[in-house]
């Protein structure tokens, strides 16, 4: 089967479903210059950069996010979608029973919507290379970008699925496009990370890659390595994440970092750039909103929404009743909904009795918060008028993410007072620059109690934002912490270990020459 690496005419349909990640691997660019000439203008490569990063932020938008967020601790499916939807299909994210096959499309897409990206800039890589590149020019910089996007959407492939093939157009008829050995791919993840700390440029504009947000992205790698590749390193980690933390970044207020009128903060290391706008909205909180709450005011109502994920009840309940919120903590409920009264009127089920959820009715229990965005509502006097044109920017690296990981590296490298101290500068924030003292973290925390601990932190901090399911894979907590928290996952009894991967998807596997039925990863068909 012919083999092809993103045509440069079809960069613009990497959000669109491809057949296989092998039939974007070698066509030929729609133009009459080679590609050597191609690629030698960096005003071409300049304007094949902005696509790419559209379309990793693609991911970020619609369902592509809660595909990612739901069938965790953290976020679940919302009752309607996880009981009725799709014949049970839509449920099978958070229940990992028997219909999470490779067929399912939520996994599929998101298998999909990365590879053409990850081939597009293996191809960028190739034709401008890095052995002879000074940091600093334009041309160096475009290089250090690409390894930038193809190392970390190859992690977050990685993280999702395992095994997977490795983009290297160099190499690719010796490599093939089968799935290759897990130290190999984290190596090459790790590799490109490192040639992005270095040619990244120190600054960029606002929702691209830097030096700072390429050392967090290594970092990150470093501490996400499955321990069987013999690549997870905390000490290089924290090295990584050192240059960050110390970097030119600071804590701003947390009412900040949602404020749309604030965006691209003090805090911001790399957060994906939206606007009120079509194609530029992120349509996120048409996903997250209440039912209830549409049924009543509209869609016009800033809170309304279909209830695609919703949060777990530990993720949205004090510690007196199960959960993980102390008292004074303002992320509470700058993260999370818990009232939907609307101009004097709170609304109930009663328009949604239809649905026939009995006692599993959700769409009034607390919602995410973070990505309300008032000017979609009727009475913000824009005319926009729809909870589909919500466009808040969407955080993607922080200096508070880093400060924790990096509390992480120093606890497993054996200074946990100084991992103590990072966490509770990050939770001063957090009760508005005064910790009480019996809410700061002791310095005497054990190693372990610190590791426990800071998972939870993590989801504090950073509840939303994508990370819990990479943070579950890469502690070994996944099939403990899902299986008990989450009502979808722990009602159904059916996850597995094995369900830590996704399937490879079936249309993979039959278009791809390089993969048979035997590559697909355990427990699955």
């Amino acid at each position: 089967m012919k083999k092809n690496i993103i045509a440069i005419g079809m960069v613009a349909l990497a959000a669109m479903a491809m057949p296989s990640c092998s039939d974007f691997l070698d066509e030929a660019p729609k133009t009459a210059l080679p590609e050597d000439k191609i690629y030698s203008d960096t005003t071409y490569i300049e304007s094949n950069m902005q696509t790419l990063y559209k379309n990793w932020r693609s991911l970020f938008t619609d369902r592509y996010l809660w595909e990612q967020m739901v069938g965790t601790d953290e976020i679940q499916s919302g009752a309607l979608q996880a009981l009725k939807e799709d014949g049970g299909r839509r449920g099978s994210l958070d229940k990992y029973d028997a219909l999470l096959t490779s067929e399912l499309s939520f996994v599929v897409e998101q298998w999909e919507k990365r590879w053409p990206t990850v081939g597009e800039a293996a191809k960028i890589i190739n034709a401008i290379g890095g052995g002879n590149l000074a940091p600093g020019t334009k041309k160096a910089s475009l290089y250090g970008e690409a390894c930038f996007i193809r190392g970390g959407l190859m992690m977050e492939l990685a993280m999702l699925y395992g095994r997977i093939p490795i983009i290297d157009i160099g190499r690719q008829d010796q490599l093939g496009y089968g799935r290759q050995p897990l130290a190999d791919v984290w190596a090459f993840i790790i590799n490109d990370l490192k040639e992005a700390a270095i040619y990244c440029p120190t600054q960029n504009v606002p929702g691209r890659a830097t030096s700072y947000a390429a050392q967090m992205l290594l970092g990150y790698a470093y501490m996400s390595a499955p321990e069987e590749t013999g690549l997870r390193d905390f000490g290089k980690a924290a090295a990584a994440l050192k240059t960050v933390v110390d970097g030119p970044f600071r804590l701003v207020d947390y009412y900040d970092l949602w404020d749309y009128s604030k965006s691209n903060t003090a805090e911001s290391i790399m957060e994906w750039q939206f606007s009120c706008v079509w194609p530029d909205n992120n349509m996120v909180q048409f996903q997250i909103g209440s039912r209830a709450v549409q049924s009543y005011f509209g869609d016009g109502c800033y809170m309304s929404g279909y209830d695609h994920a919703v949060p777990t009840q530990w993720a949205y309940s004090d510690i007196a009743d199960g959960g993980i919120w102390e008292d004074g903590d303002i992320r509470r409920d700058e993260s999370i909904r818990y009232d939907f009264t609307y101009y004097g009127v709170t609304p109930t089920l009663d328009n949604i009795t239809w649905e026939e959820l009995g006692d599993d009715h959700d769409e009034l229990l607390p919602h995410i918060k973070k990505y309300e965005d008032f000017r979609t509502d009727t009475h913000s006097g824009l005319g926009l008028n729809n909870m589909w044109y919500s466009g808040k920017n969407m955080p993607f690296l922080r200096l508070a993410n880093a400060k924790l990981l990096y509390a992480e590296c120093l606890n497993e490298t054996g200074d946990t007072p100084g991992a103590v101290r990072q966490v509770n500068d990050v939770r001063r924030r957090a009760w508005e620059g005064s910790l009480p003292a019996d809410k700061a973290w002791s310095e005497s925390m054990s190693k372990d109690e610190f590791r426990t601990q800071v998972l939870t932190e993590r989801v504090r901090e950073l509840f939303g934002e994508r990370w819990r399911k990479f943070d579950l894979i890469r502690t070994g907590r996944f099939l403990d912490y899902v299986s008990a928290r989450n009502k979808w996952a722990k009602r159904s009894g059916t996850i597995r270990a094995y369900n830590v991967l996704w399937p490879i998807p079936l249309t993979e596997i039959n278009q791809n020459d390089d993969m048979s039925v035997g590559d697909q990863n355990e427990g699955y068909r």
